[in-house]
This record gives structure tokens, C-alpha cells and sequence, in this order.
């Protein structure tokens, strides 16, 4: 009995450890003041403010190009790369995996100052596009991973039949091959925006003077003490939004299971 308590404790201080900085967040983006210890009335005008302030909205559009653009080119490339993978003797990927999975096991601080290096040897000037090769950077492992598994379950003999029925090179691919795994893809694609919308450590090494998104431009406005509570509220969406897409896809998993057993 006891250790079914103790365990049940354990769940609800971890439930509560998770859930509350969140609820907090919510709360805050309708509270009157600018400062969070103090709760002066209930408004709206934060959400209002996200379009008022040109530093904020400019930040917030920034993440969303260079997430969107991250996902589409780190995609696009770790599905040819792992098309490529599959394709390789067995004794020759363990080196390349080991390559492929670097980025992802070393730490941000560790990628994020080596490609600071890198750029600034090169000659790049510090912006948009450093952050964008970044990212580029590390999504692109991620989507390699997704991938490579379903690669794995595909038939050896799919593509040689594609070009057995007439088929070109390019044209086994994209009719064959890649609708076969385009779970892996999307999987990757989905992983790879998340991941580029919600780096900040890569992002503050790889950005420069003038471009921020909208981690960096957190840290930017703590430092200088000012901070628009604005960002409460577009937490918030955000927040609402992964919500309503989780409801909405275990909704649709339920009605496709039910139908299935019919």
C-alpha cells in the first residue's frame, strides 16, 4: 500500500514539476502588469502586443522561416543521404552512422561554438544564413534516423523492378521509393521543425548583430531588463496549438482504429 502511495506521489510531483512552469506561462499572458509578481487584472492586450512591438513579431517570424526552411532543406537532404546510406557495403556504415549520428550526441554548446568557428574561418558574415546552415546542420541527422528504418523494412528488389517496368532512375525514386517511406520523411520533417524552432544555443553562436529569433531575442531583452510580456502570450498560442494538434491527432488514431476493427 505504501509504495503504491510513494509511487503515486512520485507521478503527481513529476506531473506537477512538468505542468506548472506552463500554467504559469498561460496565467501570465493575461496578467495587467509587467511584472510576473504582481497580478493587477486580467487583459488581452499582450496578444495584441505581439503585433505591436516590431523587435518581437520580427523575431517570432524569423524562427518560423528558419524552421520551415531548416525542415524543407535538412528533409530534402537526409532523405537522399539516407537513400545513400542504404545503398552502402555493410562494412562501410558503422563509419558513416557514426558520422551521421555525431551532431546529435554532442552537446549543443560543442556544435553550436565549433560552427561559430568554422563560419568565422570561412569568412561568413554572422546572420540569417549562418543560423540557417545550422540548423541545416543539426536537423539533418534527425531526419537521416527517421528514415533509415523504413528504408530498412523496403523491399531490395522495389527499386530494380521500378526500372524493369521502364522506369528512370529519378522516376524509381520519387513513384517508388520515397512514397514507400514517406512516414519516415514526414516523421522527419516534423522532428527536424521542432527542433530548429526551439534551439537557442546553436542559434545565439550562429547568429549575428541585427537577426535574432525569437529564443535569442529572449535572452537578448532579460539582459537588458526589457523584456515585453508578449512572449507570455505567444507561448501560450503556441502551447494551445500543440494542445488542440495532440487532441486532434489521437481523435483521428482512435476513429482510424475503430473503423479498422469494423
Amino acid at each position: 500500500m505504501m509504495s503504491k502511495i510513494s509511487k503515486s506521489m512520485i507521478l503527481i510531483i513529476g506531473l506537477m514539476l512538468l505542468y506548472i512552469p506552463i500554467i504559469i506561462v498561460c496565467l501570465l499572458s493575461f496578467n495587467d502588469s509587467m511584472r510576473p509578481y504582481e497580478f493587477n487584472g486580467f487583459t488581452l492586450k499582450w496578444y495584441q502586443a505581439i503585433f505591436t512591438d516590431k523587435s518581437l513579431f520580427n523575431a517570432i517570424i524569423n524562427t518560423w522561416l528558419i524552421a520551415l526552411c531548416a525542415m524543407i532543406i535538412s528533409t530534402t537532404a537526409g532523405t537522399f543521404i539516407a537513400l545513400q546510406i542504404s545503398k552502402l557495403k555493410q562494412k562501410y556504415k558503422p563509419l558513416v552512422m557514426f558520422l551521421n549520428n555525431m551532431p546529435i550526441l554532442n552537446a549543443d554548446i560543442v556544435t553550436g561554438i565549433s560552427l561559430m568557428i568554422i563560419f568565422s574561418i570561412l569568412g561568413f558574415s554572422f546572420g540569417k544564413y549562418t543560423m540557417l546552415l545550422a540548423h541545416v546542420f543539426f536537423c539533418t541527422p534527425f531526419v537521416v534516423l527517421s528514415i533509415l528504418p523504413r528504408l530498412k523494412q523496403l523491399d531490395d528488389n522495389a527499386y530494380d523492378a521500378a526500372r524493369d517496368l521502364g522506369c528512370s532512375h529519378f522516376q524509381a525514386i520519387i513513384k517508388v521509393i520515397i512514397p514507400a517511406i514517406k512516414i519516415g520523411i514526414i516523421t522527419g520533417a516534423l522532428i527536424a521543425f521542432t527542433m530548429s524552432i526551439d534551439d537557442f544555443i546553436i542559434s545565439y553562436y550562429t547568429t549575428g548583430s541585427g537577426f535574432s529569433n525569437f529564443s535569442t531575442w529572449i535572452y537578448s531583452r532579460l539582459n537588458r531588463r526589457t523584456f515585453n510580456p508578449a512572449a507570455y502570450a505567444y507561448n501560450t498560442i503556441i502551447i494551445l496549438g500543440s494542445l488542440l494538434t495532440l487532441v486532434y491527432i489521437n481523435l483521428n488514431s482512435k476513429g482510424g482504429k475503430k473503423i479498422e476493427k469494423n
